[in-house]
């Protein structure tokens, strides 16, 4: 599946001879980039946990005393958060900017078409590998 997508990322610039649409391809390389760096800490909160927002927004309200508020800020694992938020910005940059590049005709729809269907194929590989290495690894069915 992933050299599908690669394949229709490169199929998207040599159809319409426009190289501009690559521009997503380091998008693709970033996206990675903050579980690599912000998500393997190796603690118990880990990088797709929910405990990063959910589960001190109630602390967070009841006490209001500043020195209270710090050491709650410095106890929070601020390190998941940024981490989720540069991943989700750089897979919406993987989307917007072929949009932005057809919006401002830079490049043709066809190609618009092909680097969206490229960034489909490569999000459902992302999905369905950690879908099979979450699993236990002698039961796949």
């Amino acid at each position: 599946m992933f050299s599908t997508g690669v394949l229709l990322q490169i199929l998207g610039c040599v159809l319409w001879r426009n190289w501009w649409p690559m521009l997503t391809g380091l998008m693709y390389v970033l996206v990675p980039m903050p579980y690599l760096f912000f998500g393997s800490a190796g603690d118990s909160y880990g990088y797709g946990s929910l405990a990063s927002g959910c589960f001190y927004a109630g602390k967070f309200l009841t006490g209001f005393s500043a020195a209270g508020l710090a050491a709650q800020f410095l106890s929070l694992p601020w390190w998941i958060d940024a981490g989720k938020f540069l991943t989700g910005f750089s897979a919406v940059g993987s989307i917007a900017i072929p949009a932005i590049l057809a919006h401002a005709q830079v490049i043709t729809v066809g190609a618009l078409i092909m680097e969206l269907a490229a960034a489909f194929v490569l999000g459902c590989t992302i999905v369905t590998y950690d879908y099979f290495s979450s699993r236990d690894s002698m039961s796949y069915f």
